[in-house]
């Protein structure tokens, strides 16, 4: 034990705090951004709330080295702080999807086996129904309310000790815990900046769950490394995100399809100045192309950052000076990333062609949570075999087609469900779609289309014949829908991807 700063994570904040302490670090909007709610600090503050928290951890609650420390709740300023609390402290810092049922988060509790969770008051009742061994709860305003104890012992802290464990979605069964070290997640911090490149002057928006990499390490954590003010939102809101355009004025935010929709569809969408963005981010699931063209039509230049929970997560990136000419890329790896793409062999595929995207970078997750015991389980020598499906162009562009197992395979033909979902968000009247494979006797597979309507003029009139008319000029017609299904809404994972699995299930009758 000794009382210098051996995290090197920690020791960028206590940095920052000594070189640049009045600069602005946080904007809060709390209490779900009611008028009079915001905490604003800069980062000397910030420190000396890191400080008060990691006492607390250890001397009121007993945190030490290696311990998980899990959190449930909305976003929130002290989330941020207590994970460069535990960085401190050499422990785990373990976001809750408080999405989640009471009976799968006590799945994750059972496996993770945190020491301590942090909860808010809107899941105090989900937080007091979870348990493992020597739990304890507190309320997150425990933290920070009281005076500290001041005779603190740090750890020494190896940067290649585990900070971060996160729990991957479930869709295809049981979560796993991907584990990131300290190491990791400076790695990360350093693909972002590139990605972003950050400079004086930014400002990022952050509304997106930071119990997901998206939301915490894609743009707000690396943006706090890098001595850039984060505005922080308890949750997103249209309304609350729009006023952001006219009071902080952010430079940069990130937004997935869903977020996108709620802005496109908010009457107030189209009044609302938005020159102060410099450009916007995106991810998650792929992103229809007409959403990323409304984007740029309001002079907003759309990046794209792909990658997983276990790759950091960014991994390959359309950075925003080439959005425009490069719509619906997903880009080039960051400098410390090396991308493959395969085949079912195992060997490289040629430009143009398609293959499994297989990632090997510094910011990767070190393995899963007590995988089979073995510590780099989910890796093949060094290499994290995503899934996913990508093409390369000529001079290195990668753009993510979709996923192996969703890969349609019809008469032979591939066919990718992204290529028609794409078109089909263009239709007007269409709220949600998604393209998924049923079996036939004769082709093998074919694509089926699942829509779910608009509640407007245009959607209440669509029909089949309709969505197939608009296809039929924009898309092979191999590729065309053999159904065309409606349906009241789509099954959906708890950080909202569809579920195809589920999907196929229902349209089938079978079981996922």
């Amino acid at each position: 034990m000794t009382g210098k700063e051996t995290s090197l994570l920690a020791a960028r904040f206590a940095q920052l705090a000594q070189e640049h302490g009045a600069q602005p670090a946080m904007t809060f909007r709390g209490e779900e951004c009611k008028p009079g709610s915001t905490l604003a600090y800069d980062f000397a503050k910030f420190w000396r709330r890191v400080q008060r928290v990691t006492a607390h951890l250890q001397s009121t609650w007993g945190v030490q080295s290696g311990d998980r420390v899990a959190w449930l709740g909305l976003n929130h300023e002290l989330q941020l702080v207590t994970l460069v609390a535990c960085a401190r402290l050499g422990a785990v810092f373990l976001p809750l999807n408080f999405r989640l049922a009471v009976p799968e988060l006590q799945q994750v509790m059972s496996d993770a086996q945190p020491r301590l969770l942090v909860y808010d008051t809107p899941h105090a009742n989900s937080a007091q129904a979870l348990n493992a061994e020597g739990l304890r709860h507190i309320h997150h305003d425990s933290l920070i309310t009281q005076a500290s104890p001041r005779n603190l012992s740090l750890p020494d802290v190896h940067s290649e000790r585990p900070l971060l464990l996160v729990y991957t979605s479930g869709t295809t069964g049981v979560p796993k815990g991907a584990v990131h070290t300290q190491a990791a997640l400076l790695a990360n911090a350093r693909a972002s900046a590139w990605a972003h490149d950050f400079v004086s002057g930014d400002k990022v928006l952050s509304t997106l769950p930071m119990f997901h990499v998206g939301g915490l390490c894609i743009q707000t954590l690396p943006a706090l490394l890098a001595g850039v003010e984060v505005v922080l939102h308890p949750r997103f809101d249209p309304s609350a995100w729009l006023d952001e355009m006219n009071t902080s004025r952010p430079t940069l935010s990130l937004l997935v399809p869903a977020t996108m929709r709620a802005l496109f569809e908010h009457p107030r969408w189209v009044n609302t100045p938005l020159a102060c963005l410099r450009g916007i981010m995106t991810g998650s699931s792929t992103v229809p192309v007409a959403y990323l063209e409304a984007l740029h039509a309001r002079g907003v230049p759309v990046g794209q950052v792909y990658g997983t929970t276990e790759t950091g997560p960014v991994s390959i990136v359309l950075r925003l000076p080439n959005a425009m000419a490069r719509v619906g890329a997903s880009g080039w790896p960051h400098p410390e990333a090396q991308v493959r793409l395969i085949d079912t062999q195992g060997q490289d595929v040629g430009p143009g062609e398609t293959g499994e995207v297989c990632i090997r970078a510094t910011n990767l997750m070190r393995g899963y949570w007590l995988a089979d015991g073995e510590p780099n389980c989910g890796l093949q020598n060094g290499w994290f075999h995503s899934g996913d499906l990508g093409q390369r162009a000529e001079d290195g562009c990668i753009t993510i087609v979709g996923r192996s197992k969703d890969m349609i395979i019809s008469g032979g033909e591939n066919i990718y469900p992204a290529e028609i979902e794409n078109q089909l968000v263009t239709l007007p009247g269409v709220a949600e779609s998604a393209v998924v494979a049923v079996t036939d006797a004769r082709w093998g597979e074919v694509p089926v289309a699942v829509l779910v309507l608009a509640l407007d003029a245009a959607g209440q009139s669509l029909t089949a014949e309709d969505v197939l008319q608009h296809l039929q000029s924009r898309i092979a017609r191999f590729k065309l829908p053999r159904r065309v299904v409606f349906l009241d809404s789509l099954p959906k994972s708890a950080l909202g991807k569809v579920q195809k699995p589920a999907l196929q299930a229902l349209l089938t009758g079978t079981n996922p």
